[in-house]
């Protein structure tokens, strides 16, 4: 046994007072990779993370035009439009429905999208233009549009009934999203004959109904104006920027009233709420019962 205050040799005979003495970085922490170095890995990662988040996930898409005001803000000048987080996984596992507002890339039957951006010529401003629509911070792509679904494949669209209303499969739509910029009113709904919507297409509109660029005209209207769901690119979920019209967007389908519901079914909720709520009422007494009872002596 080791005399008291005496240390004892390791495996190798080695003193760990002499060992430790003799070398020169004992106590001292591994050294750290130069700042820039960190800074270099931290926005590649983020970059790398944004484009896969984007190319399967959802994307920020700057809204370009009127089109779809006043559900969507669209660019006065230059362009400070609302920015819409759109969701490109849903479609994967559901149907496109009407009423949902789409972002899609306009067929070959579609003209020039209702926003034109120019091209700068300096290539580190169109450098740093790239990089910033990848997060929504500059114009998209100018065969992408945003608008919302009237009607699916299969389907026969038409304008109007005598109250100004269009028609899917005869039956007036319920669209209280419309927008009637200053100077218009329903009356101004420019008429168009009957419409089959082929399988796999879409028949899309603006909320702003008197300046939108859509299925009514693109491509000369018609079957030409409809759109291809192979297009879609996703639903447009909320607005992102600016914060102060942070919200989610409606996706009102326009069809539930048109397609007539029961009477009775519309009293469903009402009556189920009922139901529920008298064993929740029983319940309630039940325990405040025996919760007096138990505290009494």
């Amino acid at each position: 046994m080791a005399e008291p205050g005496h240390r004892s040799a390791d495996e190798d005979g080695q003193d760990p007072a002499v060992e430790s003495s003799s070398d020169p970085t004992a106590g001292k922490g591994k050294k750290k990779p130069p700042l820039w170095r960190e800074l270099l890995v931290l926005i590649g990662t983020a970059l790398v993370l944004t484009i896969l988040i984007q190319t399967f996930l959802a994307r920020v898409y700057v809204i370009p035009s009127p089109s779809m005001e006043q559900t969507l803000h669209g660019c006065t000048g230059p362009c400070f439009g609302d920015r819409v987080l759109v969701d490109k996984l849903t479609y994967d596992f559901a149907d496109i429905e009407p009423g949902d507002v789409v972002v899609f890339r306009g067929p070959d039957s579609w003209g020039q999208n209702e926003f034109f951006s120019e091209e700068p010529g300096n290539p580190v401003v169109a450098g740093l233009r790239s990089i910033a629509s990848l997060v929504g911070l500059a114009p998209p792509n100018e065969r992408d549009f945003v608008k919302r679904v009237i009607a699916v494949g299969g389907q026969t669209v038409e304008c109007c009934d005598d109250q100004h209303r269009v028609k899917v499969d005869g039956k007036p739509l319920d669209e209280p999203y419309i927008y009637w910029q200053p100077g218009t009113s329903p009356e101004d709904h420019k008429p168009f004959s009957p419409v089959k919507v082929p399988e796999g297409h879409l028949w899309v509109m603006g909320d702003n109904r008197t300046n939108s660029s859509d299925s009514r005209v693109q491509g000369g209207g018609g079957v030409a104006g409809t759109v291809p769901e192979d297009n879609v690119i996703g639903k447009a979920r909320a607005i992102v920027l600016p914060p102060s019209r942070w919200q989610g967007i409606g996706d009102h389908n326009p069809q539930v009233v048109a397609l007539g519901a029961p009477a009775w079914q519309t009293g469903l909720p009402a009556g189920a709420g009922l139901a529920a709520a008298w064993p929740v009422v029983w319940f309630t007494r039940k325990v405040r019962r025996r919760l007096t009872s138990s505290s009494q002596p």
